[in-house]
């Protein structure tokens, strides 16, 4: 009875672990998507066609993780935009009540910030945690997943940081490189479903 007990459990524990790791996997193509951004205009990964890698990062206003990475993550963006890599955020939040696109207008992001009204951009990619960064290749004009997760290895203390998974990540790729850490996992608030 012990071992059925046991087994019970394991295989509840794995098909919950599985269950979790939906969306897509490092290798995947990524297919076109379109979302309102917090300017009232609609934005589609098509309209990054020439640009070299895509960063999308799930993050939203309330978390404080995501507060803790917001400087971060502009800064990044602002180093890496004249080298081919694009940044756009993603809020799963609007429409569950706690953030509008009038909240996210009120930050004024040089890149896209858009509203996953609905949270069908968020399943798709697996998204589980906010502040989730995913990297896409462009490799032909089409987008290939290359890196999911944490942006660094610490979200509390930015000059303790010793591992910048993210920065790592776009200058592997922009130098043609293996990218050696492809999924690790995020620090954040978990993506409230609704």
């Amino acid at each position: 009875m012990k071992y059925l007990a046991s087994f019970a459990t394991a295989f509840l524990l794995s098909a919950g672990a599985f269950a979790q790791s939906g969306g897509y996997q490092l290798g995947d193509k990524v297919a076109n998507f379109s979302l309102k951004g917090s300017n009232q205009q609609t934005t589609s990964l098509s309209d990054f066609a020439s640009a070299k890698t895509v960063v999308l990062v799930f993050t939203n206003n309330q978390c404080p993780y995501a507060k803790l990475y917001e400087n971060r993550l502009v800064t990044l963006a602002s180093a890496y935009a004249s080298q081919g890599v694009q940044f756009v955020f993603v809020n799963p939040g609007v429409g569950d009540g706690s953030e509008t696109l009038q909240d996210m207008a009120s930050k004024k992001y040089t890149f896209p910030y858009l509203a996953d009204e609905g949270q069908s951009l968020s399943k798709q990619f697996g998204a589980t945690k906010t502040p989730e960064a995913f990297v896409l290749h462009n490799t032909g004009g089409e987008f290939v997943l290359k890196y999911k997760g944490a942006i660094d290895d610490n979200a509390q203390v930015e000059s303790g940081v010793q591992n910048y998974y993210l920065k790592n990540t776009i200058d592997a790729m922009l130098a043609n490189k293996t990218v050696s850490a492809g999924d690790k996992r995020a620090t954040g608030c978990l993506i409230k479903k609704y």
